[in-house]
């Protein structure tokens, strides 16, 4: 068999996976949408559940998803960012970095039933945060930081070395060159890590029936006193999410509509995550043509 043959069947068969992995993902989001997005108006994005009664929305469970992902992403951005910059630039070789890396790795592969538990050990009982936005939040930024430290790492590595030469010789400090240089290089990969993140802590729901809650109290949006339990930006309150929403309709079924109810909010749930990437990779293009035009 010629070299041209072999090419030729290597790329067929690289071309059939492509097709067949894009053709899945298609077929799944359609199904989804599909099924859900005609339930799916004003009313019942904004109404509340109904236990047994049918014509429940998700409004309160949406909101708690929201807020949760901010919430999140405030802490989480920061310090894996920060971890990651870091372990790339100013963390020497040697036996402490290498465990740090493998505490990063084993991190990111447990599963998120176990960082749940581990949240409602420590942060709901031991800490005394019950059963809460913030549980729900630091117990997110435990799941998912690994992830954000590693991409940052890997972006930073990732920079060719001639640009830090060229910062060095201009006689700029290790700081400047990480802020000027660095990081405008580094940023649409950081962007990439932050949507991955973002897409978990979205569709999380184990680790968030233990921290979070599987109820939410009734919400006062004309109150915004954060220490009110009714109060929709009280961190300390229980918050039930979208996709914890879903997971207990889908178990309890006890609404005559449950069906109906679970097939929208799975379709709220995709839009939701699908709009986000848009967002945050828009985000991600202005803040790069800004920070590259600095001069």
């Amino acid at each position: 068999m010629s070299a041209k043959v072999k090419d030729r069947i290597a790329t067929g068969v690289i071309i059939f996976f492509s097709a067949l992995i894009i053709a899945v993902l298609v077929g799944m989001l359609a199904y989804i949408l599909v099924r859900g997005i005609s339930h799916i108006d004003w009313h019942f994005l904004t109404s509340e559940p109904e236990t047994i009664k049918a014509g429940g929305g998700i409004g309160p469970a949406l909101f708690n998803s929201i807020y949760l992902l901010v919430l999140t992403l405030i802490i989480t951005i920061p310090l894996g960012i920060g971890a990651g910059i870091y372990m790339a630039e100013y963390a020497k070789e040697g036996r402490i970095t290498a465990s740090i890396r493998l505490i990063v790795e084993v991190l990111s592969s447990f599963p998120s039933i176990v960082v749940g538990l581990f949240g409602l050990l420590v942060l709901v009982n031991t800490f005394q945060f019950g059963f809460s936005v913030l549980s729900g939040a630091l117990v997110l930024t435990i799941f998912n930081m690994p992830l954000m430290v590693r991409v940052t790492e890997q972006a930073f590595r990732s920079v060719p070395i001639e640009q830090k030469e060229a910062g060095l010789a201009m006689g700029l400090s290790h700081w400047k060159i990480i802020t000027s240089i660095l990081f405008p290089v580094a940023l649409p990969a950081i962007i990439t890590g932050t949507i991955l993140a973002a897409g978990r802590i979205f569709g999380e729901a184990a680790a968030l029936l233990f921290t979070a809650g599987m109820t939410t109290p009734k919400l006062d949006f004309t109150d915004w006193n954060p220490t009110s339990l009714h109060s929709p930006i009280n961190p300390l309150r229980p918050a039930e999410t979208l996709s914890v929403h879903i997971w207990k309709v889908n178990s309890e079924g006890l609404s005559p509509d449950a069906a109906q109810i679970a097939a929208g909010a799975s379709a709220v749930l995709v839009i939701m995550v699908l709009l986000f990437n848009l967002l945050a990779r828009w985000v991600g293009r202005l803040l790069y043509r800004k920070f590259t035009s600095i001069k």
